[in-house]
């Protein structure tokens, strides 16, 4: 077990330092993306675990396929740019340069290492301010190890944290011959989770995955549609959003997670949040909204502070739940509102 598991989370329930759930109780959920990702590697078991201490309700998993058919926890289905890999395997890379999980059994992958997140061209960290590279030993975890952890951790401290897995690009999983999202399916089963009532969403940009999951492998879980930010290439999600749109999502999953940029536009002249219709019109159809992704070192123009940004989406646009980087700053925002 590595060393915050052995060290810093046992600490932190033992002082008291980890705060009570906030889920079901009418404000907005906070969901740990990637983890603890503002201070550890994203998508470590290191991460889960402190996002879990610091009261995340939900805790992301990113779900990409291994060679040998292994749900693994990654944000992309490349790894090049979180671990080791390219001078670990240096003749493994694809003819786009790329290293891919799925070129990989398990084992192989499990012997990288995993570094904060840099940029391909520059070798540069996308966040200078956060963990510092190859200051400790980090691994790739399986999704199976990221849920019993989450167990783990709400059996010995009586919280009840959730899982909201993603199911990475399933279309180009299944030219690979891979299918992640009934794999994934087949995993939550396993561990208790295959109810609506259950403490579980399941995110995927792909809307043909969704309705797979809901209508031909009959899931019965909470399916959130995720939507990408205005002007990414891909799937044309601005059909989607008018209230036809949110009216046909809402026959296969209980929520949106929109960009963040598609509820609240940049501040306008007088100061104030230019907020838009998609929360009114999700919420007029029976969706909750769930946007991303907040982050305290990477604020969007017109915001001078996290809280304010945090003001204007909650306060303002009224959304149920959030994405953050930094769960520990959120529900301290939040904890006045109690």
């Amino acid at each position: 077990m590595h060393f915050l598991l052995r060290h810093l989370v046992p600490f932190l329930i033992l002082s008291g330092s980890v705060f009570p759930a906030l889920a079901q109780t009418g404000k907005p959920v906070v969901i740990a993306h990637r983890g603890a990702s503002g201070y550890l590697p994203e998508h470590t078991l290191e991460a889960a675990a402190f996002a879990h201490a610091l009261g995340a309700d939900f805790i992301e998993q990113d779900v990409v396929m291994s060679r040998d058919d292994v749900p693994v926890v990654s944000h992309d289905i490349h790894i090049d740019t979180t671990t080791d890999v390219a001078s670990v395997f240096p003749d493994r890379r694809r003819a786009d340069g790329r290293y891919y999980a799925v070129d990989f059994t398990w084992a192989e992958l499990r012997s990288l290492r995993v570094r904060e997140r840099f940029d391909p061209k520059t070798g540069l960290p996308v966040f200078p301010g956060r963990f510092p590279r190859n200051e400790a030993t980090f691994r790739l975890c399986t999704m199976e190890e990221a849920i019993l952890l989450v167990q783990g951790l709400n059996r010995a401290t009586g919280r009840n944290a959730g899982l909201y897995p993603e199911i990475k690009d399933p279309a180009w999983h299944r030219s690979e011959g891979k299918d992640p999202g009934g794999a994934l399916l087949a995993l939550l089963a396993r561990h208790g989770y295959s109810e609506a009532t259950d403490n579980v969403y399941v995110q995927c940009f792909d809307p043909a995955e969704l309705k797979r999951l809901r209508f031909e492998l009959k899931t019965r879980l909470r399916l959130v549609q995720l939507v990408e930010a205005e002007g990414e290439a891909g799937i044309d999600y601005e059909p989607m959003l008018t209230p036809d749109g949110l009216a046909e999502i809402a026959t296969y999953a209980q929520g949106i997670g929109p960009h963040l940029g598609r509820v609240v536009r940049q501040v306008s002249p007088d100061g104030k949040p230019r907020v838009t219709a998609l929360v009114r019109d999700a919420h007029a159809r029976g969706l909750v909204v769930h946007p991303w992704t907040f982050r305290r070192d990477a604020l969007p123009p017109g915001f001078a502070t996290f809280d304010r940004l945090l003001a204007a989406f909650v306060r303002d646009a009224h959304i149920d739940g959030l994405f953050t980087d930094h769960s520990d700053d959120v529900i301290a925002f939040l904890r006045p509102r109690e």
